[in-house]
């Protein structure tokens, strides 16, 4: 069992930063490919930018350029640094935990980023 707790969410100005971090618990976090989801207002959960166990990443195209994704395993957390951020980035958003080989696919609970003046 790997437990998710995400951080760093919070209100920023339409253009600001912020850094989500999230930890899990566990010592095998590196067998895991890491990802962030957001579920906006209304919207359906969407894939943001996933970092697979090899350290291969992919963005969805409306973050490319804007978001980081990076993860650390000694500190078994993974980060998404998110820059010149836009009202509608808007969402809460989730940390994913999924190993296909074993069949694991565990969430965190969700940090709220609000994007506005």
């Amino acid at each position: 069992q790997v437990q998710l707790v995400e951080s760093g969410g919070g209100l920023v100005q339409p253009g600001g930063s912020l850094r989500l971090s999230c930890a899990a618990s566990g010592s095998r976090f590196s067998i895991y490919a890491m990802a962030w989801y957001r579920q906006g207002p209304g919207k359906q959960r969407e894939l943001v930018a996933r970092i697979t166990t090899g350290n291969m990443i992919d963005y969805a195209d409306s973050v490319k350029g804007r978001f980081t994704i990076s993860r650390d395993n000694a500190k078994n957390t993974v980060y998404l640094q998110m820059n010149s951020l836009k009202p509608e980035d808007t969402a809460v958003y989730y940390c994913n935990a999924r190993n296909s080989i074993l069949i694991h696919n565990y969430w965190g609970q969700g940090t709220q980023v609000t994007v506005s003046s």
